[in-house]
């Protein structure tokens, strides 16, 4: 789906040291293997909630946990409000009382972390309708400046939004969706002050700087002009946090929204934009196996929307136009997919021509069109390759970065007629980088790579793709990283396996300057490409989805163990992470081979699979049935219900584990780590400490602000670090 509080000793949740627990059994301080600090247990309540479906009946002990959105936001908590706040503080107390003689050490990580990162910085700029746009960052400040100079870069600067002044009276605050009208003079914004993932999208006139009364709210966050400079298509979302609807908003007018789409299946989302060639808005309906496109022009905003190609089951398609032609991604009879053209006044598929035909060997991830040339980003071998082919027939050919394993994309490319292309990239020892590429001469220019401070060398640092053989015979790519002088590959180095595997996202080897604080003191990072994700093509993907599954957690594992067996760790030195559907591995992982992991991090984890596939009211869950299954059907229910993390908890010993959530979190809600984490502590039989981090303020991705993030990652790479004995490790330049 699709990461400082006080204990309060109110109610009967949280039992303290000295005091009888429900079996009339003396509770004593808990001494982890974090060594030195005694610190007392949680434990949650039990109140039995039965759940039958099939036949078959679920207790749920901790369903009581669940509150609503109303309940979290309330001024005055109610009875049940009350009691789960206390038991999640509890939690977040106990952790700090755990970590505490870690405290200075995680200080100087966050610093250690901070320090890298160049506070003075600017992106590149890039052109759009006669000006140049960019982003810059100011010393101390934790939020963006969205700048833009007319017509050349020597100009004077226009300050579109200071979002440092805008987050100034907020604990969380987000800006997205920024969207320039064609005439230049309006800018559409968008804002979240509770991280749920609901904006309110806000008008600026750029030529006065007044910011208009004129708002729209439980938006998704972005607007897209029409031509005329005044119409803006928006989407909202439904109860279940679904974005479900297409409105038509008219500028500083007096007319009630236009609903312009209702996408009535619940197991579809919409979203809507403007054509690269700024011709057509489009409106796009989506499903995990289905797709289709609403065309309208976008010189004609009250005109009505026609469909391009309707939708049908397991056929997904994407379309972009230019000239008098549609061209469309489809996996019509080709897993792979191919790309296709049609006429623009033609659009459904029996009009459809071939221009790539679908290979075996080779995933079309997408395409980018110039005048003269049009680019194709295919993954190969599990690397994005971009081919760029010539529209008058004559020679094609690939762009060359020059190393085996790397990220490489389209970035931002908004001109048709030129033979540059802007180009993304990055790898594991190459930090994020931006070139302009002559299609034409094939020269790279390179216009900023990151700047990382601290003596960063990348020739200190070596890569490699290794593959593991899963236990029914594929071969899983691994991409590795490691500090050369610091990793002795005798099998007593520290490894962190990192993975998603899920809704066929590829998990690429990027650079990250946060992760030299582990390779700097010793740490092996291996990113585990398993099935799940699409890094092989589409069947990677699809052998680990639905009843595919478990192909997912089996992969993960069987890397881990070629990890072992080829002295990159040992079984006392391999840790595992995972986030969001990469926390449903962790959960599974830990259940079936709980040995494995010397420590384990789930970040907002989805874990209560069953509970949550069933209730509908839940956001998102319409939407996954093609994913996970639907357990209203027995075959799903009994295969989700085999590994569902919090449905497996067994009395065994489980790894040191550290789980993260978010009280707002719309994704994965607060309550499915902490119902694992209640359960766990009460059916684990290992004296490993078990610690959860509940952000009482944030969502599904954590805090806002530039750096404020990293408090988070500090804490986490200071449990890893402990954990590891590397605490003490000199970093070295």
């Amino acid at each position: 789906m699709k990461n400082t509080f006080l204990i309060y000793a109110l109610g009967a949740i949280v039992i303290f040291s000295n005091c009888k627990t429900e079996e009339g059994m003396t509770e004593t301080p808990v001494s982890d293997m974090f060594g030195k600090v005694e610190a007392n247990l949680p434990t949650a309540k039990k109140e039995a909630k039965e759940f039958t479906i099939h036949d078959h009946t679920r207790i749920d002990d901790y369903y009581w946990m669940k509150l609503s959105d109303e309940q979290k936001l309330a001024e005055k908590p109610d009875g049940q409000t009350q009691e789960v706040l206390d038991y999640l503080n509890s939690e977040n107390s106990y952790r700090e009382g755990v970590m505490s003689h870690l405290k200075d050490f995680q200080g100087e990580l966050f610093e250690e972390i901070k320090g890298r990162i160049k506070q003075t910085d600017e992106s590149v700029p890039y052109q759009r309708n006669g000006y140049w746009y960019y982003t810059r960052y100011e010393e101390g400040k934790e939020y963006p400046f969205y700048c833009r100079k007319k017509g050349s870069l020597e100009a004077e600067e226009q300050v579109m939004l200071n979002v440092n002044d805008m987050a100034k009276d907020f604990s969380y605050y987000q800006v997205g969706g920024l969207s320039v009208s064609p005439d230049n003079k309006w800018l559409a914004y968008s804002e979240d002050t509770l991280s749920r993932r609901i904006y309110t999208v806000k008008f600026k006139n750029l030529e006065s700087g007044e910011i208009i009364e004129d708002k729209i709210e439980n938006t998704t966050g972005r607007a897209t002009w029409a031509n005329d400079n005044k119409t803006l298509f928006y989407t909202s979302k439904d109860e279940t946090l679904r974005s479900a609807y297409v409105w038509k908003h008219k500028l500083g007018g007096t007319v009630a929204d236009v609903k312009v789409y209702d996408e009535k299946d619940n197991t579809f989302s919409c979203y809507v934009y403007k054509t690269k060639s700024k011709k057509y808005m489009v409106i796009g309906s989506f499903q995990t196996v289905s797709s289709e496109y609403r065309i309208l022009e976008a010189d004609n905003p009250d005109g009505e929307f026609r469909v391009f190609q309707p939708r049908e089951r397991d056929h997904e398609y994407g379309i972009d136009h230019y000239g008098d032609k549609f061209y469309v991604t489809t996996n019509w009879n080709a897993k792979n997919f191919q790309l296709m053209e049609t006429p623009e006044t033609a659009t459904t598929k029996e009009n459809w021509k071939t221009v790539i035909a679908h290979r075996g060997d080779v995933l079309l991830e997408g395409i980018e069109i110039f005048k003269d040339n049009l680019v194709i980003s295919e993954r190969i071998k599990g690397i994005l390759n971009l081919r760029v082919r010539p529209w008058d027939g004559s020679k094609e050919h690939y762009v060359d970065f020059g190393e085996d394993a790397y990220v490489a994309y389209p970035s931002v490319n908004f001109d048709f007629d030129t033979d540059i292309m802007r180009i993304g990239y990055t790898s594991m020892t190459t930090p994020q980088s931006t070139f302009d590429y002559n299609m034409k001469t094939k020269e790279m220019e390179l216009l900023k790579q990151q700047e990382v401070l601290g003596g960063f060398d990348k020739k200190n640092y070596k890569s490699e793709r290794i593959y593991a053989k899963a236990r029914d015979g594929v071969e899983v790519p691994i991409s590795l990283v490691y500090r050369k002088d610091m990793v002795k590959l005798d099998g007593n180095d520290p490894c962190l396996l990192y993975a998603y595997g899920s809704y066929g996202n590829s998990m690429d080897p990027y650079f990250s300057s946060v992760r030299l604080t582990l390779l700097d003191r010793g740490f092996v990072y291996a990113i585990a490409h398993i099935r799940g994700g699409q890094e092989l093509g589409r069947h990677w993907y699809e052998d680990g989805k639905l009843l595919n599954k478990k192909n997912t957690f089996n992969d993960f594992i069987d890397c881990g163990k070629h990890l072992v067996t080829n002295k990159y760790s040992s079984k006392d030195n391999l840790f595992a992470m995972g986030g969001s559907a990469g926390g449903l591995l962790m959960g599974a992982v830990a259940n079936m081979a709980p040995e494995m992991w010397k420590g384990m991090i789930a970040a907002v984890p989805f874990v209560d699979v069953i509970t949550t596939m069933m209730d509908e009211s839940i956001p998102l869950t319409t939407g996954e049935f093609d994913e996970w299954g639907n357990p209203k059907e027995k075959e799903y229910y009994d295969y989700i219900l085999s590994y569902s993390p919090y449905d497996q908890v067994e009395k065994k010993d489980y790894p040191t584990m550290l789980v993260t959530t978010g009280l707002h979190d719309s994704q994965v809600q607060y309550w499915e780590p902490a119902k694992w984490v209640a359960k766990l502590r009460d059916m684990k039989t290992d004296n490993n400490p078990l610690l959860m981090y509940c952000n009482m303020t944030t969502g599904h991705s954590g805090a806002s602000g530039r750096f404020e993030r990293y408090k988070e990652t500090a804490m986490e790479y200071a449990f890893f670090l402990d954990l590891a004995g590397r605490t003490g490790v000199n970093v070295k330049n």
